[in-house]
């Protein structure tokens, strides 16, 4: 900002001259020296002493020049002139000094510059100079404390390196236990795409960091893996939206591999924070676990599937039926359980041994799986029973009743067509076994918690050995719940 107390065609004169110096100087021209007044004094730039001697004032700026050979660059912040009587107008200006070398210091501190103009005839001259710098390193004759300054810069340098070569060390330190590790690390950006990910990628999916880097996270999983992460980044952000800070999001996803089969990751994620806590990105660890979930699904599979027919077992089945309750409940809809024994299974036991004995009971599982709907459950029981549990029917209770008929109706007439078993032992010739088998088939439709699970089942079993009473290969419906 520029403050003129001065006759305005006097102010416009003087700034221009003023104006004429800065480009002089700026730009080491020794027409500067024209402008000095015969009856000159001033401060140099780093000095204490009063030049009075316009020689030496002359030599002091020559040797300011050749400090500085090159052009260097003023940035003008504010200026101010004012007259002080009408031959002598003052001007002080402030300014940044950007030296043409490599320096730090300099060029961040406020110079001061005051001039006086004096009118010598009809030309004004300038009769007093002033520079000040606020830094005082200035050794010898110099006007800038160009030795100084160098020693500092070479400091800074040095220290600049020595902190380069640290990072780089810890950098490397870092990368040795990134790229060496065998779980994933990896980094996205805020719209999730993939921004870093470790070596170790390739090595359980295939793909190279290259194949990887600026894709969306979500190439990294299957359709399935897809869905569970959409759902997880859901649920978090509904869970901050109520003001609950979440750490980690851990979660289990399949992966997609390069050549097209799948394996299991367990993802742990958390967000990149900016100064102002806003989201820039995420980062995680992603550890393969394909095996681990093989060894569950295993687990799972002995605790809750007959080993035989690969059925759920009694303790699946209990809890399945629970869930229907549970349904049913909710929707005022009919669910009923079926208790199906098969009638001669003993007989074909007792003659043809154990081994055709199990070959008929995964034809009849076979049969009954097929006989329902997908969103049914058929369970073996135990020996040759197994349940059938529909769910979800309608909320009338004598049509949900027709409906359970039919579907025994149709078990009934599956389960005694002729079995045709294909038996093969090693070194034997191939044989077939025929079996004609019926069966049983008790009937209780359900309501809620109206009946107990222990109940629901003792209902079915009673209508299956009412079937039995009934001359076999027929089904019964219990009616009335404990009745």
């Amino acid at each position: 900002m520029t403050k003129i107390v001065v006759h305005s065609d006097r102010g416009q004169l003087i700034r221009a001259l003023f104006d004429e110096y800065i480009e002089l100087y700026a730009a080491r021209d020794d027409r500067l020296t024209s402008l000095f007044s015969d009856d000159f004094s001033g401060y140099a730039g780093g000095g204490t002493t009063l030049i009075t001697d316009r020689d030496e004032w002359v030599k002091i700026t020559r040797q300011d020049f050749a400090e500085v050979s090159g052009r260097i660059h003023i940035d003008l912040l504010d200026i101010a002139i004012q007259d002080l009587s009408e031959t002598v107008v003052a001007v002080t200006a402030f300014f940044n000094i950007q030296l043409p070398i490599p320096e730090h210091i300099l060029s961040h501190e406020v110079a001061r510059l005051v001039l006086i103009f004096r009118l010598e005839g009809k030309a004004w001259k300038i009769v007093h100079s002033g520079i000040s710098i606020p830094y005082h390193l200035v050794q010898g004759s110099e006007v800038y404390p160009l030795t100084n300054l160098s020693k500092r810069n070479r400091a800074l340098e040095a220290l600049v390196e020595q902190r380069t070569r640290e990072l780089n060390e810890r950098e490397s330190f870092y990368r040795l236990l990134t790229e060496d590790a065998m779980d994933v690390i990896w980094r996205t950006d805020r719209e999730l795409r993939i921004t870093y990910i470790s070596p170790s990628d390739q090595f359980h999916r295939g793909f190279k960091a290259e194949e990887v880097i600026g894709h969306h996270v979500f190439e990294l999983f299957s359709q399935e893996g897809v869905a569970i992460v959409t759902e997880v980044f859901r649920q978090r952000q509904q869970a901050e939206r109520e003001g609950h800070v979440e750490g980690f999001a851990q979660f289990e996803a399949p992966h997609r591999c390069k050549d097209g089969s799948v394996i299991w990751g367990e993802v742990f994620s958390n967000t990149v924070l900016d100064e102002q806590g806003h989201i820039i990105g995420f980062h995680g660890i992603t550890r393969e676990i394909t095996q681990r979930k093989q060894m569950e699904d295993q687990i799972r599979q002995l605790a809750f599937y007959d080993t035989l027919t690969q059925l759920p077992n009694r303790r699946l089945l209990i809890d399945r039926l629970t869930q229907a309750q549970l349904a049913s409940q909710r929707t005022g809809h009919y669910s009923a359980l079926m208790f199906v024994d098969l009638d001669n299974f003993k007989p074909l036991n007792d003659q043809q041994g154990h081994f055709v004995g199990d070959l008929l009971l995964i034809e009849a599982a076979n049969r009954l799986t097929a006989s329902v709907r997908e969103m049914d459950s058929v369970a073996r029981f135990g020996g040759d029973e197994f349940i059938v549990l529909l769910g979800d029917l309608v909320a009338d209770r004598e049509t949900s009743t027709v409906y359970a008929k039919r579907v025994a109706e149709k078990i009934r007439v599956r389960l005694a067509e002729l079995y045709q078993l294909h038996v093969s032992r090693e070194n034997e010739a191939e044989i077939w076994v025929e079996h004609h088998c019926s069966a049983s088939i008790g009937v209780f439709v359900f309501l809620g918690h109206e009946t107990g699970v222990d109940d629901i089942l003792k209902c079915a079993d009673k209508a299956m050995y009412q079937a039995k009473e009934a001359g076999r290969n027929t089904f019964h419906c219990y009616a009335d719940a404990l009745g």
